[in-house]
């Protein structure tokens, strides 16, 4: 078997690779890393089936290597990140007192050229751009799970228009902030509503109960993304409140760009394509998904986790947490259903929980009790 790439994804890493006295580099992907600051280390050495994705060459090092594959930045608005996104990095040249300056940072730089090509953009140049920055913040991605234990991401599934009025968004700001405590990394689609509930749980993570209170009312002051105070309030809590060490993931997508994304996630994998960005929610999170009252978009979501549960598609099944007795059994009676199929045996293997309790499902995910445990 051939050996596999390794991964060069920062210039320290380059540095110190081409310190190395080995005279030919052979199979090594460099990503977004600039070899002309050391040009004359990095002409020292003969490159060999070697990736140069978005990288800036010094003159003569093409003619130095041998069946090396090079993809230059496409001249478009987005690059091809070595790394996933910081709020910092994805909302440069916002300032949260100027809310017209959202137009003007990458962000929104990004998302007004998505609109200008189109969503569904038949250009190969185009595409291929879009396709290339998708796959980077994929590889991203995986580097960053590794740190992590598979049974402790958790995901949350939620409305986007949960009001930060609701009492259901202060529910899962406290539980996510317990949860991201106990050690679970809290993972939701990165918008506004429960995910970001999620996120503002998890940044309040290792700080008194009062403070969480004060954040919910600082941005009480704008309940829906639509209003214009939104995304000034989620900042003024960043700053008021620093992050204490707590991590979370919010995984955006473009295609929904009139929702902002939520500055609280520490980490952010956005993306292009809905479908990868969606279906990879539901993969990662391994260690169970929170279903919170929300509508179309989370209904599409159970099923598609059942699925992956009922065939056992990682070799085991991972528990998924209703919240909201009335809800789940009243206005939108997916319980029943989801109990119905179960008995006659069309769902199998599913780890279900239907509470509003945390405790409750604290324990569920800890494996300590069952639930509705379905062979």
């Amino acid at each position: 078997m051939r050996d596999r790439y390794r991964q060069i994804k920062n210039n320290n890493e380059l540095a110190e690779l081409l310190n190395q006295p080995e005279q030919e580099l052979r199979r090594f992907a460099f990503q977004n890393v600039n070899f002309t600051d050391i040009a004359e280390l990095a002409l020292r050495h003969f490159y060999r089936e070697c990736l140069f994705l978005s990288c800036r060459l010094p003159m003569g090092l093409k003619r130095q290597s041998m069946g090396c594959l090079f993809l230059p930045n496409m001249g478009e608005t987005f690059g091809f990140p070595n790394h996933l996104y910081s709020p910092e990095e994805l909302y440069d040249g916002y300032n949260p007192i100027q809310p017209d300056s959202y137009e003007k940072c990458y962000d929104g730089r990004v998302y007004r050229h998505y609109l200008k090509k189109g969503k569904k953009n038949t250009d190969i140049k185009e595409t291929l751009a879009r396709t290339l920055h998708d796959h980077s913040v994929s590889d991203c991605l995986q580097d960053y799970l590794s740190r992590f234990d598979e049974h402790k991401l958790v995901g949350v599934m939620g409305g986007h228009g949960l009001s930060r009025l609701d009492e259901a968004y202060n529910q899962v700001a406290r539980f996510s902030k317990r949860l991201t405590e106990e050690g679970f990394l809290m993972i939701s689609g990165g918008g506004p509503g429960a995910m970001e509930a999620t996120h503002l749980g998890a940044w309040m993570a290792g700080r008194a109960e009062e403070e969480l209170e004060e954040a919910l009312s600082i941005m009480s002051v704008a309940p829906l993304y639509t209003d214009p105070g939104w995304l000034p309030t989620a900042w003024q809590v960043r700053s008021r409140y620093p992050n204490l060490g707590y991590e979370s993931l919010g995984i955006p997508t473009w295609l929904y760009g009139h929702e902002p994304s939520t500055p609280l996630a520490t980490h952010i994998a956005k993306y292009f394509e809905n479908s990868i960005r969606e279906d990879g929610i539901l993969t990662i999170a391994r260690g169970g998904i929170i279903y919170t009252p929300g509508s179309a978009g989370t209904l599409q979501e159970i099923f598609q986790e059942a699925v992956q549960n009922h065939y056992l598609t990682f070799g085991y099944a991972s528990p998924m947490i209703f919240m909201g007795k009335k809800f789940w059994t009243e206005e939108v009676p997916i319980w029943p259903l989801m109990m119905h199929l179960v008995e006659n045996g069309r769902y199998k293997n599913l780890i279900l929980c239907l509470t509003d309790s945390a405790d409750e499902a604290l324990q569920v995910l800890q494996g300590e009790k069952k639930g509705a445990l379905v062979m």
